[in-house]
């Protein structure tokens, strides 16, 4: 068994500052250090997917990132381990934890997952090692971890057995900043006379000052915006459906001085819904949320989202955004994008918009990685 301070403090010297995750009780140490710690970044998701963005995002403003889970949600991990940080060559220090170990009496959700948690990792190229139970493995193992991320710019797994940090009683309190929204909800008209998705985004970029970091989500809307224009601040969510706004707010949080503007779609938004509340949280001032709703998932065949009877502008107020609106006129959005950007978020904009994208619409041409290369050296230029 290791104090919770000796892990993380041989990390540190390795630069990893930023955190996040779900909790699990064999965590609880390792975590109660971090967030007691003001010196460094704990940002508690609402999902296992949502953490796996918002640690995507720290990594693309520059910070080291550890990414940790209960094993039963190791699951909820997968899509955007497989379709984000491969791709785009993401790295991260996973600590899953390994509930239902064969021959540790357990609960019995455990018992499947706890048997393939390993096998798991294994099938999606996850190499792992086990979470050192002794100050002595600590260097080993991250020599281990940091000589596989270094070399392939992909994550690496430490699977952390009952009783391997000794107990951390938690001695901070968060005392995170309340605000009463200002809300502006127009009512909704005639579909004919809404914004195209493209019409949106051409307001979006015509809009804007041009240093904003830009997060379009996955399917039509990043394939649209790269279309338009593709440009060096814009990065295209190809997978992950849903952790657009997890890693708008992992940049914002991590470079509180870079404009964030994240483009979000209905189902996605739907999809990690929790991600409001988190965002709300946390007060990125820095960030605008934009939810494109044509209420449908346009990508697929145009099936119907549930966003038809969801007020998202609503639900960011109760998540404690600063600002909310929601619009379907096209004359009211320049003057709100400017308005947004003139003040202190997070500002979430729903638009709605008429289904439907343009004939033969391509697809991004530049690779995954390399979009997030040139991303990352527009944040550092911009530093």
């Amino acid at each position: 068994m290791i104090e919770a301070s000796q892990f993380v403090e041989h990390v540190r010297k390795l630069g990893y500052s930023q955190y996040s995750g779900v909790p699990c009780s064999f965590l609880k140490p390792f975590i109660n250090y971090v967030i007691d710690d003001p010196t460094l970044d704990y940002i508690g998701a609402a999902s296992e997917g949502e953490a796996v963005g918002i640690t995507m995002g720290a990594y693309l403003a520059g910070r080291k990132t550890v990414t940790m889970c209960q094993n039963s949600g190791l699951g909820n991990m997968v899509n955007p381990l497989t379709s984000l940080n491969y791709p785009f060559q993401i790295p991260t220090l996973l600590i899953t934890t390994w509930r239902g170990q064969p021959g540790v009496k357990d609960e019995p959700q455990h018992e499947q997952m706890g048997r393939v948690t390993k096998d798991l990792l294994d099938a999606i190229e996850i190499p792992s090692l086990p979470f050192p139970s002794e100050e002595s493995q600590i260097a080993e193992v991250m020599d281990a971890a940091e000589e596989h991320m270094n070399r392939t710019h992909r994550p690496f797994a430490l699977i952390m057995a009952k009783g391997s940090v000794a107990p951390h009683k938690l001695q901070s309190s968060q005392s995170p900043e309340i605000h009463v929204c200002e809300t502006t909800i127009n009512g909704f008209g005639d579909i004919a006379d809404r914004f195209t998705r493209t019409e949106a985004l051409n307001a979006l970029l015509e809009n804007l000052s041009g240093d904003e970091a830009i997060i379009a989500t996955t399917g039509k809307t990043g394939r649209e915006l790269f279309t338009l224009a593709d440009r060096e601040n814009q990065i295209y969510v190809v997978g992950g459906m849903g952790t657009a706004s997890g890693i708008g707010l992992g940049v914002a949080h991590a470079r509180p001085d870079q404009p964030v503007v994240v483009v979000d779609g209905d189902g996605a938004a739907l999809m990690k819904m929790g991600a409001l509340a988190t965002i709300g949280y946390h007060q990125p001032k820095n960030l605008l949320h934009v939810i494109l709703d044509n209420e449908q998932h346009d990508s697929t065949g145009g099936q119907q989202t549930v966003s038809s009877t969801t007020h998202f502008a609503a639900i960011a107020a109760a998540c404690n955004y600063r600002r909310a609106v929601a619009t379907d006129n096209p004359a009211d959005l320049p003057e709100i994008i400017r308005e947004a950007r003139a003040n202190e978020g997070p500002t979430l904009l729903h638009v709605k918009i008429r289904p439907g994208s343009p004939d033969e619409l391509g697809r991004p041409t530049v690779k995954p990685f390399e979009v997030k290369d040139r991303f990352m050296q527009f944040l550092r230029n911009r530093s």
